[in-house]
């Protein structure tokens, strides 16, 4: 992390400086700001929604998603990688300026590097802390009721095709299926079998071809004593798996219900 940060020039310097002119030095904003990603973009500061144009968006996204210090030229590239050099970076300060004179304070600069402001809590940051520590087998009530709650799975950027967006869409996509089976299991375990069954019923929202959570739902309904909601949850992935990939249910899941009905 830089050391002595200043943040992006404020427009309540009367004029902002003009494109590719560093403006003076703006206090942060004191109300914090809220960054979603999660289901779309939305930028709101305290209770008010920050309306901001396609280009800043896209930047603020970008710095969002990577959670870090970035280059200029990098992001430049990144953004604009179709155009040249030259031109990229002169829509990298284009779009710098349209977002101070939008709202200052969202992105500090320093030099040669941006970075979203530590103001600016983001949604997805918040859900990939809760995956991680179910993925990793630490689970305590918070956690639990967060990742049952539906924007937990909801798309990253739905209608975003950029490559840096598709790369962390799979990224939170594959962390939450993970989260939400482990945690079905989880409360599978514990007899709390309603939260179970929310948690992969959850998972198999978000990839209904996916087998591991049509299995960890079928453990729910065993565990319950309930074999033919069970046998019913085996038939419709069959039906499922059959009609979109062409192949059966793996003798993994088949094995669930040996000895309770011939499949």
């Amino acid at each position: 992390m830089l050391g002595s940060r200043a943040p992006v020039a404020a427009p309540a310097l009367r004029q902002p400086s003009p494109p590719g002119q560093p403006g003076p030095s703006a206090a942060p904003e004191s109300q914090p700001q809220h960054l979603t990603l999660l289901g779309g973009f939305r930028l709101h500061s305290g209770d008010d929604p920050v309306r901001l144009a396609p280009g800043p968006q896209r930047l603020v996204a970008l710095l969002a998603l990577h959670d870090t210090t970035l280059r200029r030229g990098r992001v430049a590239g990144m953004l604009w990688g179709e155009s040249t050099e030259a031109r990229a970076h002169g829509s990298l300060r284009s779009t710098l300026w349209k977002l101070q004179a939008a709202r200052p304070g969202v992105v500090w600069i320093q030099g040669d590097n941006l970075e979203l402001s530590e103001n600016v809590e983001v949604d997805l940051r918040h859900a990939s802390r809760l995956a991680r520590s179910l993925v990793t087998g630490r689970f305590d009530e918070e956690t639990t009721g967060a990742l049952l709650e539906p924007g937990f799975c909801s798309e990253l950027l739905p209608g975003w095709f950029d490559e840096w967006v598709l790369v962390e869409r799979e990224r939170h996509r594959q962390m939450c299926l993970h989260a939400l089976e482990s945690l079905c299991e989880h409360l599978t375990g514990a007899g709390r079998y309603g939260a179970a069954m929310l948690a992969g019923l959850a998972a198999v929202g978000m990839e209904p071809l996916r087998e591991s959570a049509h299995r960890a739902l079928i453990r729910v309904h065993l565990a319950e004593g309930n074999a033919g909601e069970a046998i019913r949850r085996y038939r419709l992935y069959e039906g499922i798996a059959a009609r979109d990939l062409g192949v059966g249910p793996s003798p993994m899941m088949r094995s669930l219900l040996r000895g309770i009905a011939t499949v």
